[in-house]
């Protein structure tokens, strides 16, 4: 069982720092909340029946961890002050792809715990079904949801780029 759960945890491990990411700034809350989600796919392994995908579980137990570890800190990330916002993130003719990626992550931290993993998901190009059942929602309120946070997105960048 035990090196069943480590090869699952090898092959998945994307997955986890990619939700780590999304949820934490700081290295080692990154790293705090990677362990706080091992120990959760640990606990949950017993119970995993592969009716679902090995992925789709693994998104659920680390999405839930992390929204979870949130709530319990009840601590917002920290924001950067309006000038350092606009000196490391500004948006103009001459910007590089690392620089729209940078503010795409900036305007991605101004979601909902809720938001960030849909839009988590959808990045990773998950069907809306797979979303749904991650998520627990209707596919219809997936695509409601991810339009929603689309022009959200799109209007963080725009006010970015003024």
């Amino acid at each position: 069982m035990e090196q069943e759960f480590t090869k699952l945890v090898r092959e998945n491990e994307q997955i986890l720092i990619k939700v780590c990411n999304v949820y934490c700034r700081e290295t080692e809350d990154r790293e705090d909340l990677y362990q706080d989600i091992l120990i959760q796919l640990w606990k949950s392994f017993p119970k995993f029946n592969h009716r679902a995908k090995v992925s789709t579980w693994i998104y659920r137990v680390a999405l839930n961890t992390a929204i979870s570890r949130y709530r319990k800190v009840k601590r917002l990330p920290t924001k950067e002050s309006i000038t350092e916002h606009l000196v490391m993130h500004h948006l103009d003719s001459n910007n590089t792809k690392k620089e729209a990626v940078s503010s795409l992550h900036t305007a991605i931290e101004s979601l909902t715990k809720v938001e960030k993993a849909i839009i988590t998901l959808y990045l990773e190009e998950l069907k809306y079904q797979e979303i749904a059942e991650i998520i627990g929602i209707s596919v219809s309120n997936v695509g409601f949801k991810i339009n929603k946070i689309k022009n959200k997105l799109r209007d963080k960048l725009k006010e970015k780029e003024l």
